[in-house]
């Protein structure tokens, strides 16, 4: 490391007393539709569950002891080419750390990476091996959580975001050489940092690795990309088509179509707004059905009101809208697109229709998408949803872990 992250001053996240007695104002004055005909969350999220949950927000939720447990952690705010930047960091102890650098995604937030940054940093005291530790980096999104306001760059999607990220590591840190991890959105970030800064980074370590250039195109809105149903198919790979497209249909559409008219509602009301992204938190989650398995409404909380005192629902969703207005363009033509050697995590809830757990790796490799990576580690689950290291943490450390074992 040629510069030193301790020339930084560290800044305590603390959100003003005003800002919480505004959210609970606007809680307790939330006015409820009907929701007649919804116990079985058909129409999306239940009324029922909502109202129970605002009332926690309300009466029992304590923002302070969230804050406390982030805070445990390191806090940093830059500008970075003019973008505000929060990350989170947590020094590596171990004969070597090398620096990782860790994107979420949307609707998450920087804390959905709570889970891995302890055993990622300090791995001899979870069992593991000192010489695999990081120094862990988590920055929100620009425009997400304390990476705000976002005023000044309206256009930001994530291929811009990752010659930010590449700004943040090697001017303002210092560091030479560094890893890169990410899920959702941040997936995407990682790819384009392996595939315009492959010389500078270890390796790479993402969920779903999608192609780079999923937002291009006229219907980039449409997950199924405008392909109908073949014909003559088993009516279960039927079925479960409509269940996928159904998952990720709605925000898709709305947040590249339409995300400014969206963010009105959803910026005024903290109801309206924790419905929104409750709903993809219960859809996108392997949780049988419920969706506290896997977030406690404490956890459900603490994201909600990361998005809600920041104000950044509005900026948060932009960036779909960004990531098809401003076409991913390649910055070289050589193939694999992304050159960096490439570790990925796949999960079962996430299976193609008609693959199952045991096909996964194969279905993937035998894909068009397979040729973009330079993989050198695959790994699938049973369980595990769109979350992945919140959901089945341990089992994301084990696979990042392999991934750089040969890249330090």
């Amino acid at each position: 490391m040629t510069g030193s992250i301790f020339a930084l001053k560290p800044t305590p996240i603390n959100v003003p007393d005003d800002l919480l007695a505004d959210l609970r104002t606007r809680l307790e004055s939330t006015r409820w539709p009907i929701d007649a005909g919804n116990d079985d969350w058909f129409y999306g999220v239940n009324r029922n569950y909502l109202e129970g949950l605002v009332d926690y927000w309300i009466n029992e939720y304590d923002w302070r002891k969230s804050e406390a447990a982030i805070n445990a952690y390191e806090h940093y705010k830059v500008s970075v080419d003019g973008v505000p930047v929060h990350f989170m960091r947590k020094a590596g102890v171990g004969p070597n750390p090398i620096p990782l650098i860790l994107t979420h995604g949307w609707p998450w937030t920087f804390w959905h990476w709570s889970k891995v940054i302890d055993p990622l940093a300090d791995p001899g005291s979870f069992g593991g091996d000192p010489a695999d530790a990081f120094d862990v980096i988590v920055p929100s999104l620009p425009g997400y959580g304390f990476s705000t306001p976002l005023v000044n760059n309206p256009d930001m999607n994530f291929w811009k975001v990752a010659d930010l990220w590449h700004v943040l590591m090697t001017e303002i840190l210092g560091y030479e050489k560094y890893a890169a991890g990410g899920c959702d959105v941040g997936a995407l970030v990682t790819g384009q940092l392996g595939h315009k800064y492959s010389e500078e980074l270890h390796a790479i370590h993402i969920g779903s690795a999608q192609k780079l250039s999923f937002f291009n195109g006229d219907r980039a809105w449409d997950f199924s990309g405008g392909r109908p149903i073949p014909d003559n198919i088993p009516e279960s790979i039927r079925t479960d088509i409509l269940k996928l497209d159904r998952r990720f249909a709605s925000h898709l559409a709305v947040h590249v179509l339409d995300p400014s008219t969206l963010a009105f509602g959803l910026s005024d009301s903290p109801a309206g707004m924790l419905a929104w992204i409750l709903e993809r938190w219960a859809r996108w989650s392997d949780n049988d059905g419920n969706v506290e398995s896997v977030f406690s409404k404490d956890d459900i909380l603490t994201h909600a009101t990361i998005y809600w005192v920041n104000n950044a629902i509005e900026t948060s969703i932009r960036v779909y809208a960004n990531a098809n207005r401003y076409p991913w363009i390649p910055s070289h033509d050589r193939w694999p697109a992304v050159e960096a050697p490439t570790g990925i995590t796949f999960v079962g809830y996430e299976n193609p229709p008609g693959i199952t757990t045991e096909q996964r790796v194969q279905s993937f490799l035998d894909s068009d998408r397979a040729q973009w990576y330079n993989h050198i580690n695959i790994s699938v689950h049973d369980r595990g949803g769109h979350f992945i290291p919140w959901e089945i943490p341990d089992k994301w450390v084990d696979d990042l872990r392999r991934t750089f074992r040969g890249s330090r």
